[in-house]
């Protein structure tokens, strides 16, 4: 699983949502580096055993074949209060790691396959992850 060697602060502070700001992806929006891609069209938080579910996932699919790029990575810790904890024992320990994915990010890449079993890749890839995609090529 993927996760940070080194972090400045154990716990961050919650970040506060707006419901009516719909905001989407600046950075890591076009295909980079393979043929073929597979970018979020809805926001979520990943975590690290999504990512490398997802990706073990595309690797079995594709076989020897292939390369793929991992676009993301999960460097916000989230946490956690232990099971019938009472209210205002302080925040929680550290859980693991997730990464907020907005809409239009491209977040795994392959290339070296054929575009049937590259959609393929990632339709199977899509069901282990908690967001709607879309496969995208390169232009």
């Amino acid at each position: 699983m993927l996760f940070p060697k080194k972090v400045k602060y154990r716990k961050w502070s919650s970040a506060r949502s707006n419901p009516e700001k719909k905001t989407v992806a600046t950075r890591g929006t076009t295909v980079a580096f393979g043929s073929h891609g597979l970018k979020a069209l809805t926001p979520y938080r990943i975590t690290s055993n999504q990512i490398e579910a997802a990706r073990r996932v595309i690797s079995r699919s594709m076989g020897k074949t292939g390369r793929i790029w991992i676009r993301i990575f999960p460097d916000r810790p989230f946490t956690r209060k232990g099971a019938e904890t009472p209210m205002g024992s302080g925040k929680g320990e550290p859980q693991g790691f997730v990464v907020e994915v907005k809409p239009g990010r491209v977040m795994f890449e392959i290339d070296g396959v054929s575009d049937a079993a590259a959609r393929e890749a990632f339709r199977r890839a899509t069901a282990k992850l908690p967001v709607k995609t879309l496969v995208v090529t390169r232009t």
